[in-house]
């Protein structure tokens, strides 16, 4: 697992939150409070900095790896899992329900890092 991994890892992450959310664009931007009009496609600061997200959630996850000793496609694939649906999309609720926000915006929001985080524990483990 060393650094080609982590990019690797980061890239299959930020490819599947680019295909999720075209493929529940419109719901989630009506949950979101968005319109087509307030969104400035051409600003490349979000595609940047959720890319350099990806990169420190796949460095980190890469650590707990290999400190936890995980090996294999499964138990890597399993452990990202485990981590984006148990302390990722827990966040994301808390952080909804806070702020009064649609309920639907939990799981929109909590299946990106749940299968982004499991994509990557497999790549890693893999790579």
């Amino acid at each position: 697992m060393g650094i080609l991994s982590v990019v690797l890892a980061a890239v299959a992450a930020w490819v599947f939150g680019a295909v999720w959310y075209g493929v529940i664009g419109r719901q989630w931007m009506a949950a979101s409070g968005l319109t087509e009009e307030s969104i400035d496609r051409g600003n490349p600061v979000p595609y940047v900095g959720s890319f350099l997200c990806a990169l420190l959630v796949a460095g980190m996850l890469r650590h707990v790896l290999v400190s936890s000793g995980v090996e294999g496609a499964w138990s890597g694939m399993v452990t990202g899992l485990g981590l984006g649906l148990f302390v990722a999309t827990p966040w994301i609720a808390t952080i909804v329900l806070f702020s009064q926000r649609p309920r639907d915006l939990i799981w929109m929001d909590g299946v990106y890092p749940t299968v982004g985080m499991a994509l990557m524990g497999l790549i890693l483990t893999t790579v």
